[in-house]
């Protein structure tokens, strides 16, 4: 790839755009209500929003593929950062996964500091002749993007500004769905606060958007608020995905996509890569495809697990508690998958996927390095084996910060 350098934002540095952190993914899912059941009532994650594929299904396959409808849930102010979408509807109207059929992660997106490095991220993309599936700006959302499959597949997405939802808890109404983009707008384009501003004008009623409905009562005291759960997710990530050609993945995700790799692994003979956008040890994870097998998943999938980070250590104990109660499948993977990743534990979802729970990560300074094996947390891999307290290390309390009330 030709090495040139590019002025983003003032700053001289080898693509004309800056990865600044894993924004949001999504799964693919056989029902999505049984998937809500889990994320929502479960997780308590909130929806935002939902949307319809029926109109994009080919005729003939309507009746074939069974729910159509996906949503958009959130646990902060980002309009969205985990996607359900209705797997046979999506596999059916769109070709990629004609060649991709594996895949089950429907996007991994990457957010970046403006509208121009988008817009420039998406000219340099086609000027190295890597492959774009679409770009533009999506409703619901509001974010301005393009996508790029990585070599074996996986959706990624690179975005900015994603509609933001505030103390009211409302999405965008409907009728601001109207105008959307199939293309990179010219530049500059106007700014959020003027799009807002056209639509009172034109008689928009803000108040129509989507707000959430608690399904449970409000029961546990989470750090002195009452929750209906007795737990907080409070970021997205990290991603774990397997990949038939590592070396491919590996200059994808660093020569095109600009991660910066944290550490190299060798487990059972297999080399992993652990890849970070920011200050957190790693956003993404790469796993050969021969490792599927050796790990003997519920899921035969090129996902191998995603996570969801909650606010504490005794939150993390209390969501072990809560999801064992509720009858919930617990598992366990080897702790040596996870570098910089401190107590954690798996849950099944209804599909099979491994969802990761866990609230503290390594976070990597100036210097780029990450701790050597005698500084990190010891742990069990059951969390059975816990401790009520732990103490604290240098960076227990440090990385991405979760900002408003917890709910």
């Amino acid at each position: 790839m030709e090495k040139k350098v590019f002025t983003v934002d003032g700053v001289e540095i080898n693509r004309p755009f800056q990865i600044n952190r894993l924004g949001h993914f999504g799964i693919n899912v056989i029902d999505p209500q049984a998937s809500l059941a889990f994320y929502e009532k479960l997780l308590g994650l909130e929806i935002s929003d939902k949307i319809d594929f029926s109109q994009r299904v080919p005729q003939s396959l309507q009746k074939l593929v069974g729910p159509t409808e996906g949503y958009f849930t959130r646990f902060g102010t980002d309009h969205h950062s985990f996607v359900l979408f209705p797997k046979r509807a999506v596999h059916a109207f769109n070709m990629h996964y004609v060649d991709y059929p594996q895949l089950s992660m429907n996007q991994l997106t990457w957010q970046v500091g403006s509208l121009e490095q988008v817009i420039n991220g998406h000219h340099w993309f086609e000027e190295q002749r890597i492959k774009i599936l679409r770009s533009g700006r999506d409703l619901p959302g509001s974010n301005w993007h393009f996508y790029a499959p990585d070599p074996a597949g996986h959706i990624n997405e690179l975005y900015y500004g994603i509609e933001q939802i505030g103390w009211d808890g409302l999405s965008k109404p409907k009728t601001m769905h109207a105008v959307s983009y199939q293309q990179p707008p010219e530049l500059p384009h106007i700014s959020e606060f003027t799009e807002v501003n056209r639509a009172l004008k034109a008689g928009h009623h803000l108040q129509d958007g989507w707000r959430r409905q608690e399904q449970l009562k409000e029961t546990y005291n989470v750090g002195g608020t009452l929750l209906a759960r007795p737990f907080k997710v409070t970021k997205v990530g990290p991603v774990h995905l397997f990949v038939e050609d590592y070396e491919a993945a590996k200059s994808f995700y660093t020569e095109v996509m600009g991660l910066r790799i944290s550490e190299e692994i060798v487990y059972d003979g297999q080399t992993c890569l652990f890849l970070r956008a920011n200050t957190e040890h790693h956003s993404l994870a790469i796993f050969p495809m021969a490792l599927q097998k050796q790990l003997n998943l519920p899921l035969q999938s090129s996902t191998l697990s995603f996570g969801f980070r909650v606010g504490s250590y005794q939150q993390l104990l209390d969501a072990y508690q809560f999801l064992k109660e509720q009858g919930q499948i617990i598992v366990q993977l080897p702790i040596e998958l996870s570098p910089g990743i401190g107590h954690h534990f798996y849950v099944i979802d209804p599909d099979g996927f491994c969802v990761q729970i866990y609230f503290e990560m390594e976070q990597i300074g100036w210097d780029g390095r990450t701790k050597t094996p005698h500084l990190r947390r010891e742990f069990s891999a059951s969390p059975e084996d816990w401790p009520l307290s732990i103490p604290a290390q240098s960076d227990t309390f440090d990385g991405e910060v979760f900002m408003g009330p917890l709910n």
